[in-house]
């Protein structure tokens, strides 16, 4: 399946969220990741997420695509991330 996963967390815990997402899923852009993912994989991240993030102050947010047989992706301005910045 293809996933969009959006954060807005603590300044304290944006690298350790980023890290983590990074295991699994290509950088898009500041707080933005995107890419396939097996069910066993976003249970894991998914795990992995919620003993990082303070539920009462941080959000995370995970499009489930299942396809992007009909989905188009355009960039305006600067591309950051990739697919060439996976650990």
């Amino acid at each position: 399946m293809f996933i969009i996963l959006v954060y807005d967390v603590n300044v304290k815990r944006v690298s350790k969220v980023l890290k983590t997402c990074r295991k699994y899923l290509h950088w898009v852009q500041n707080s933005v990741l995107e890419g396939e993912i097996s069910e066993a994989n976003l249970k894991k991240l998914r795990m992995e997420l919620n003993r990082l993030i303070d539920k009462e102050e941080d959000s995370v947010i995970i499009y489930n695509l299942r396809t992007t047989k009909y989905s188009t992706r355009e960039i305006l301005g600067l591309k950051k991330g990739g697919e060439e910045q996976i650990i």
